[in-house]
């Protein structure tokens, strides 16, 4: 499957003391992938990022501390607050892939009644964890999130990718 790939919007969220968040920024690729389930659900596998899961985004704040995840649009369109309570909220569609890497808060604020997500996460990872930002859990869900390896592949383009480059100079 070809696809003309843009440079990801990316965003940053500072540890708030209940969500850890991140020191790799948020990816969003716009209208990156067909607005089609099956499609997104090939690409994710090809590039190393096994379909989990169809639903949608949980209307609370969690985060997973023991792996990244990919959230695929397939249908309708959310709001989605992401970094927490004070974080940033997004407008996402249909075709846009999210990048949320471990630690970053994420909570679905609306969505149209079509909404459909494909989540994904790297392969050879943990089953994820899902942690509500308490402030009894923070300590060592950041541990954990700064413990989690960069993928291996970016999950829209495979190999190295914007993903693989954006993170890797964070993590270097």
């Amino acid at each position: 499957m070809e696809t003309t790939v843009t440079e990801p919007e990316t965003f940053l969220f500072d540890d708030d003391g209940t969500i850890p968040n991140s020191r790799l920024p948020l990816l969003v690729y716009r209208a990156a992938l067909p607005a089609d389930p099956g499609a997104i659900e090939t690409a994710f596998a090809a590039n190393r990022w096994p379909p989990a899961w169809r639903d949608g985004v949980h209307p609370f704040h969690h985060f997973h501390a023991n792996t990244h995840e990919a959230l695929g649009v397939a249908r309708g369109t959310a709001t989605v607050l992401f970094g927490g309570p004070n974080g940033r909220e997004l407008q996402v569609s249909a075709g846009d892939i999210v990048i949320v890497p471990a630690g970053v808060g994420h909570c679905n604020k609306g969505q149209s009644p079509d909404l459909l997500i494909v989540g994904a996460y790297p392969d050879n990872t943990p089953r994820p964890d899902q942690y509500r930002g308490t402030p009894a859990e923070h300590d060592a869900a950041a541990k954990q999130v700064a413990s989690v390896p960069p993928p291996a592949a970016d999950p829209v383009t495979g190999g190295d990718g914007p993903l693989r480059r954006l993170w890797g100079a964070i993590a270097a």
